[in-house]
Parts: structure tokens; C-alpha cells; sequence
């Protein structure tokens, strides 16, 4: 194993656990992450930074990775900029869960003519998690063409995990505000919030603590690299260890500017105890996906 293997592999063996499930990782067809990594190496608006790439690989040695860092479980996060995307990008995802079975077949939806068709289809064809980018994608969840999918996806009880926070940078449709309106009309919606809402934290976390099927995953949040532009403040620790049950591990691979343990030694030096880490790392996900 590598060195980094070593130091995430020592991380869940201290916790006593069989490893560790990621619920936010990055897979796409490689033309279409070629142009995600060439965005992060112009530092685009929507970074607005510096950020490379720590695994600029090819997939299967992104997945080789993963496995020698004992990941049980992941997704192939993957999301449409504009319209007529969404259905390939799915077709895709499909095809890679059939040929990487510890993946959790994602997909993803786009507001536009059709959407609740396709979505169905990739729910028909077994689809665990959903994918959802405000950010990128440009779009207001409360789109009258997504409302269809919005109460598909409650209805099956298919998670949808979502950039909704305003960072790094903030989008037309970013914030808490469109997201409130969305679970005000589907309360039952199981919704991960990608990044902890980064840099809405106390908002998002409220959202959860109103609504039983909210959580959050923990993708960059708390690392060295975030808290420079976007603290968590110390006082919201508290309730961070009240929704123990509902927060993720998520990291970002492979497109993260740091090596995979960072995120876990992140978690770990928030001190809300072995407990709340195995959770966080493992448990939560296992039941939610019934993906031990």
C-alpha cells in the first residue's frame, strides 16, 4: 500500500471498523472529467481558486485506489451543465455500476422536457442515489419540471445528494432559502446536502433538525483548505453530534486538492468522539444503503 493507504486504512482500523463507505466520489465518462479537471486547472468562476488535483488518474487506478484505501462502498457523482445530458450521463452510470459492483449506481436529472421519464427509467433500472448540482447546473430546484421527480424520489425513498451551499462559490439558485421551499413541499424527500451547505452551515443544519429524512455529508468540509475561505464555527459543533445519525462521510475524490486522509483526520480532529466517527464513516451510510 501506498503511504496514504496506510494512514486511511490505520484511521478506520483504530475505529473498528471493516472500512469505510464514501458517499460522494466522483466517476464519468473520461472525456466529460477531462473537462471538469481542465475547469479546476483554470480556476474558473465557479472555484474562483487554486485547486488541483490530487488523483489525476485513470479510472481504474482511481478504483484501485479507493479499494486500497478499504472504501466499501461509493458513487459515480456525475451531473449535466444543460439540457440533453442528463439521460446519457445516466445511460453511462448504469453501465458502471454493472461492471463495478461496489459502486452505487448514481444517477442524475436536469429541468427539462422528459426528466420524469428518464428518472423513472433509472429508478426502474435500480439507481441508489441521485445526483443533484444547483451550482453547475444553473437551475432552481423548484423548477415545475423537476416536481415530478421530486416526489418520485420521496415516494421510492432514493436519496439525492445536492450542491446547494453557495460555495465556493455562490449560483443563482445556491443558498437555503430555494432549498427550504423544497422540503416545505416534499417533507419526506431524502436529501443529502452536499459540503455540509458550505459556507451555509447553521442553515443547512436547521434544515435537517426540522426534517428527519435531511442529511448532510461531510465533503470538504472542516479540511484545512475550506476552513480558509469558509470556517465552521466552533459553537455549531454541538449540533453536528445531535445529527450523528445524519451525517456522511463524503470526500470529493478524485478531484480534492489533499490526500484522502485529510478529510478523515478533518472529522477526527472536531473531537465529537469514536462514536460519532464511526457513524459518520460507516454506519450511517451502511443503513441508509443497507451497503455494509
Amino acid at each position: 500500500m501506498s503511504g496514504d493507504a496506510d494512514d486511511v486504512v490505520r484511521f478506520w482500523e483504530r475505529l473498528g471498523l471493516p472500512g469505510i463507505i464514501d458517499v460522494h466520489t466522483h466517476f464519468m465518462p473520461e472525456r466529460v472529467l477531462a473537462k471538469v479537471w481542465g475547469y479546476f486547472d483554470s480556476a474558473g468562476p465557479l472555484t474562483g481558486m487554486e485547486w488541483p488535483i490530487e488523483y489525476r488518474h485513470d479510472e481504474d487506478e482511481r478504483l484501485a485506489l479507493l479499494r486500497s484505501f478499504g472504501v466499501l462502498r461509493f458513487t459515480s457523482m456525475l451531473y449535466p451543465h444543460k439540457a440533453g445530458m442528463a439521460a446519457w450521463l445516466n445511460g453511462w452510470a448504469a453501465d458502471f455500476a454493472r461492471r463495478v459492483p461496489d459502486c452505487l449506481h448514481t444517477a442524475t436529472f436536469f429541468p427539462e422536457e422528459g426528466v420524469a421519464g428518464y428518472v423513472r427509467e433509472a429508478v426502474e433500472a435500480g439507481a441508489r442515489v441521485f445526483k443533484s448540482h444547483l451550482q453547475v447546473g444553473a437551475y432552481d430546484a423548484n423548477d415545475p419540471l423537476l416536481e415530478p421527480v421530486w416526489g418520485l424520489l420521496a415516494e421510492a425513498g432514493i436519496p439525492v445528494v445536492m450542491h446547494c451551499g453557495s460555495g465556493p462559490a455562490p449560483g443563482k439558485y445556491t443558498g437555503p432559502e430555494p432549498v427550504g421551499r423544497l422540503l416545505a413541499r416534499h417533507p419526506r424527500l431524502p436529501l443529502i446536502v452536499a459540503h455540509m451547505g458550505t459556507p451555509e452551515y447553521a442553515e443547512f443544519l436547521a434544515l435537517a433538525e426540522t426534517y428527519p429524512r435531511v442529511r448532510l455529508d461531510t465533503t470538504m468540509a472542516f479540511t484545512d483548505f475550506t476552513e480558509d475561505f469558509a470556517p465552521f464555527t466552533p459553537a455549531e459543533r454541538g449540533r453536528l453530534a445531535a445529527l450523528g445519525d445524519r451525517i456522511l462521510l463524503g470526500t470529493d475524490f478524485p478531484n480534492i486538492p489533499y490526500p484522502y486522509a485529510h478529510q478523515l483526520h478533518a472529522l477526527e480532529r472536531l473531537e465529537l468522539g469514536d462514536d460519532w466517527l464511526r457513524a459518520v464513516c460507516y454506519g450511517n451510510a451502511s443503513a441508509l444503503f443497507d451497503a455494509g
